[in-house]
């Protein structure tokens, strides 16, 4: 098996994280039968937020039995020390646990310090000092705050959105984590469901240079799960064949494209379902096309056509994306598929 010691925790794991945010949308007895199958295979280390509505309590449920043999690491999204001791105390209850391995700050649009008055930071070396978590971390998507917090000596983790998409910004950024000894989890490791080559996405981040890199792979189906637990006993390697995998994918994806990410929403005062109306042509060369063109999903992409352009969407994107734009592109698009005017 393929071992990550991550960055100054010590936290050692397969590479193989659980992405438990697809478990809220099954049904708790679904998430059970992932969550106890991964650990019955080898699987220790768990990540989730209090913003994946009841993906905790899914874990404290199931889990918890085993809570000594497994790392969890969980998210807040408060912006004061008042929010973030209540999201901590709602954390340690849903998740049936003492502690909490590695506490993250979830994606805050500055990096927290001590004395910035947000009390963020002050609240979390509290929590440490009281034993309530071990080891601190932050997520984001700003390559600029990722990088702040690296070099401020201040975290302990960072995760990122990280897939062989990703640019040689977001690769700098890795080395820079190992040069720091800051543990990097990997998020977004299948780019939100674009990449659809499993042995590809793994065997990528699985190279020498790579060795810092825990992904965390949100898994929702057996089947999916399955194909993770097989890379743990027979690793796929880096052959020709896919690498020619990879490049066909980096030149389809090249440019601006929506990662599914959702830190635009739910802002749209249209109501607009930007994380899948953005990136949709893609979905359906990528994916099976039928789920997206039922009824339901064409009224859902009609939907673009109540866009006002107010640009709240635009100012929210992490990548910088013209969103307006996108949607209505991908609006065009699939109009065009549905008439037939253009085969999928």
């Amino acid at each position: 098996m393929n071992k990550i010691t991550l960055g100054k925790t010590g936290i050692i794991s397969d590479k193989n994280g659980f992405g438990a945010l697809p478990v809220q949308r099954v049904s708790e007895d679904c998430a059970g039968l992932l969550l106890k199958k991964a650990y019955d295979n080898g699987i220790t280390f768990f990540d989730t937020a209090r913003a994946y509505s009841d993906s905790e309590q899914k874990i404290g449920l199931h889990l918890s039995s085993v809570r000594g043999n497994i790392t969890i690491t969980t998210k807040t999204a408060a912006k004061n020390a008042t929010d973030f001791w209540r999201d901590l105390h709602t954390s340690l209850t849903t998740l049936k646990t003492d502690y909490i391995d590695v506490y993250q700050f979830h994606t805050p649009p500055f990096c927290p310090k001590p004395g910035d008055e947000s009390g963020l930071y002050e609240a979390m070396l509290e929590a440490k000092r009281q034993g309530k978590i071990r080891f601190i971390g932050i997520t984001n998507h700003s390559i600029f705050v990722a990088e702040e917090a690296v070099l401020s000596g201040l975290y302990d983790t960072l995760q990122f959105p990280f897939s062989y998409l990703s640019s040689e910004k977001e690769i700098a950024l890795v080395r820079l984590c190992k040069e720091k000894n800051v543990g990097f989890i990997a998020m977004k490791a299948l780019c939100g469901g674009l990449i659809t080559n499993s042995a590809a996405a793994f065997s990528y981040l699985n190279q020498s240079g790579f060795d810092n890199v825990l992904p965390i792979w949100g898994i929702q189906r057996e089947n999916e799960l399955d194909e993770f637990i097989g890379y743990m006993q027979n690793p796929p390697t880096l052959t020709g064949e896919l690498l020619q995998v990879i490049e066909k994918d980096k030149s389809e994806l090249a440019g601006n494209f929506c990662r599914g990410c959702g830190y635009c929403m739910p802002t749209c005062p249209a109501e607009i379902q930007i994380n899948n109306c953005a990136r949709m042509i893609q979905l359906i060369r990528r994916s099976p096309s039928a789920q997206w063109l039922t009824p339901e999903m064409q009224s859902v992409m009609h939907n673009i056509e109540n866009c006002s352009e107010c640009g709240v969407c635009r100012t929210k994107c992490p990548y910088g994306i013209d969103t307006p734009t996108l949607l209505k592109e991908n609006l065009a698009d699939y109009n065009n598929i549905l008439s037939g005017k253009t085969v999928i």
